[in-house]
């Protein structure tokens, strides 16, 4: 009786990949282009760093945790004030928010049933009223 190949008649068996010569290796890594890294985010301005530690001026009632350690600038969403697609409004169209009221105005968290969308854009632009006074006083806004 005769034994049987598992492959075809008139094929060949493939090469063997597994062992790389050493001297090839070099030659293996020179083949490979090296991507570029990925571009880091944009330096903050100095008036987004002047929010670090600062007491939230959106103040929404019910929603602020009054903690200064989530505090950031938070930008208009309006596209008077400049927002578009891949846009952010201008540094001085935006306050001081804790994380809280921050998600509230950029729509990741809902608004209290007793906060209009009227109402909401009242106390951000008396938050802005209060931001750009802290900004005047540290001499980053020229008063008006």
């Amino acid at each position: 009786m005769m034994r049987r190949s598992p492959m075809k008649p008139g094929t060949k068996p493939m090469k063997r990949t597994g062992f790389v010569r050493p001297e090839s290796r070099e030659v293996l890594a020179a083949s490979f282009k090296k991507t570029p890294m990925k571009a880091r985010r944009k330096p903050l301005t100095k008036i987004q760093a002047s929010a670090r530690d600062q007491d939230c001026t959106l103040r929404f009632p019910g929603v602020c945790n009054y903690r200064t350690d989530t505090t950031v600038l938070c930008h208009s969403n309006l596209l008077a004030d400049g927002k578009g697609m891949g846009l952010k409004a201008a540094d001085t169209r935006a306050v001081y928010g804790c994380v809280a009221c921050h998600d509230v105005l950029d729509g990741r968290n809902t608004r209290p049933e007793n906060m209009t969308y009227d109402h909401m854009l009242d106390l951000f632009e008396a938050g802005v009223r209060r931001t750009h006074e802290i900004l005047t006083r540290k001499g980053l806004l020229k008063a008006k």
